[in-house]
């Protein structure tokens, strides 16, 4: 098939964690969708050993990022992008659940500008 279209429903879960990349077969880049639930967190990393540059994108509450020990609100509607070296967590303080995107891909994956966009 030359696509993948699946609802966020059906994705395979491990956990708080819908499996994005896994269920469509992503291989150019790294893909996933965490529900924080009230009080939880994402586990604190980095991304040094794989080289990997981070997108977090939220979608729905309003968590904090905590990038080398620095908290920041980051409400619906927020980017935040990572270089590798830093480390961070999403914090959810908050009372409802929080639904955050996080995409990644090495720095050296050769991305081109389209032009346009």
């Amino acid at each position: 098939m030359a696509f993948e279209l699946m609802h966020r429903d059906d994705l395979e879960r491990n956990g708080d964690w819908s499996l994005v990349r896994r269920s469509l077969g992503v291989q150019a880049f790294g893909v996933n969708l965490v529900t924080i639930p009230a009080g939880g967190q994402i586990p604190e990393h980095d991304e040094t050993d794989r080289d990997q540059e981070e997108l977090f994108f939220v979608l729905s509450g309003s968590p904090q990022m905590v990038v080398d020990g620095e908290s920041v609100p980051a409400p619906a509607g927020s980017f935040c992008r990572l270089d590798p070296s830093h480390r961070r967590t999403v914090v959810n303080s908050g009372d409802a659940p929080a639904d955050v995107l996080i995409v990644s891909a090495p720095r050296s994956s050769g991305y081109e500008d389209m032009g346009w966009a």
